[in-house]
């Protein structure tokens, strides 16, 4: 078994696919690179071939099916899940990869992200902030593996930026991804994950690129109100339901950082 794969998840013909590969081929510790598709097409089938990357076709699309099915195929150690929008700046491998083999028993690892808009990377705006915030208690060796930490940060909402993850499958056994959601599909995974014996290896440099976009499913189901009611669902997971809801509400404003 390999130590590091990037999966990456194509669909349709998203104009930033080939942008992605190419961070991913810029490295500076190389992984084996793999793609999964539900909608095949030409477009897909040539970059795999360009670049020389293993395809794979989901008979059973959706967001939270394609996603297990990238986690099934990445034969390795670690697994990233990569979103085709986005980018990985070079030392992210490099960075992830060496904090969580120093840790014992990790579950899974992230990072710090910068968003990509219109072409212009933003390092910094009230949205990252927030969440930067929230996460300060991982920056903490010590909290890493202690539970309670890790749901009460969880339980204010959702700062952990997916595409960021990598997920050892040395510690996670079956799907990370329970199907049903299409908003919340990773704050679920990360509820679920937090329950777990390990630690949460929280990087706070900022090697992820995540593009918000008119075309980004995350608008799409923003656009038709999927996402307060996966909220609710997900504050009624850490709270009674009349905080729940009041909680959703105000959550429910950072929905407008996704508006361009």
């Amino acid at each position: 078994m390999k130590d590091h794969v990037f999966a990456i998840c194509a669909y349709k013909e998203s104009p930033f696919l080939e942008k992605c590969i190419i961070s991913l081929e810029r490295q500076t510790v190389s992984s084996d690179i793999i793609m999964i598709t539900s909608t095949p097409n030409e477009y897909i089938t040539g970059l795999s071939k360009k670049y020389e990357i293993p395809l794979y076709i989901n008979e059973y699309g959706g967001i939270v099916e394609d996603w297990n099915f990238a986690y099934e195929k990445a034969d390795a150690g670690h697994v990233t899940i990569t979103h085709q929008d986005d980018i990985y700046f070079p030392t992210y491998t490099e960075t992830v990869l060496k904090q969580m083999q120093e840790e014992r028993e990790s579950i899974i690892g992230f990072t710090d992200y910068a968003e990509i808009r219109e072409g212009k990377i933003i390092r910094s705006n009230k949205l990252l902030r927030i969440k930067r915030l929230m996460l300060i208690p991982l920056r903490i060796k010590a909290f890493r593996s202690v539970k309670w930490i890790r749901r009460a940060i969880l339980a204010f909402g959702c700062p952990i930026c997916c595409p960021s993850v990598t997920f050892s499958k040395k510690t996670i056994s079956g799907a990370p991804f329970t199907p049903g959601f299409r908003s919340d599909e990773d704050w679920e995974a990360w509820e679920r994950l937090s329950r777990m014996k390990g630690a949460f290896i929280y990087v706070s440099k900022q090697l992820v690129g995540h593009r918000i976009h008119q075309e980004s499913e995350t608008t799409k189901i923003l656009n038709d109100n999927v996402r307060s009611e996966e909220d609710y669902i997900m504050f009624k997971k850490f709270w009674p339901g009349f905080i729940a809801r009041k909680l959703t509400k105000i959550y429910s404003t950072s929905e407008k950082s996704n508006d361009l």
